[in-house]
């Protein structure tokens, strides 16, 4: 499965139009080779770089299967969204600390066998939860962000 996006480049710098600053809309994200046993696509977005450990940008469940990507801002009502550590359900865009270098955003999208059953609200703890031994396979993408 590969997940890429029209926005950035892999190991490329995200557009500033995608950061907490300028309003959070999410970016594009495509996807391709999900397996024919997936029930289920879940996405996360992570810093790993964040000072105070890996800070947590963005969570959705309930992706349709049959979907091959999500459009610029798009959070879909069917589809569930988490609530991420700027503590707003949905996407929150990259703010890394002014003068850090640039901080890497790790985007996931996971392919599952069986449906999460996570609803709107969940935090990442319920989503490692509900994903444990449900995962398929994996896709990554990585962009960098630096203020």
């Amino acid at each position: 499965m590969t997940l890429s996006s029209p926005a950035f480049a892999s190991d490329g710098p995200i557009p500033v139009t995608h950061s907490h600053a300028s309003g959070d809309i999410s970016p594009e994200l495509r996807w391709s080779g999900v397996p024919a046993a997936c029930r289920e696509l879940a996405l996360s977005c992570e810093d790993p770089d964040a000072p105070g450990g890996t800070f947590v940008h963005w969570m959705l469940a309930g992706i349709s299967p049959d979907r091959e990507r999500l459009a610029a801002g798009e959070e879909r009502p069917q589809i569930a969204r988490g609530r991420n550590d700027f503590g707003d359900l949905g996407y929150g865009g990259p703010q890394p600390p002014a003068g850090d270098p640039p901080h890497r955003y790790v985007f996931t999208l996971y392919a599952l066998q069986w449906p999460s059953g996570l609803t709107s609200g969940f935090s990442m703890d319920d989503m490692r939860t509900a994903l444990k031994d449900k995962v398929l396979v994996t896709a990554t993408l990585v962009g960098t962000y630096a203020r």
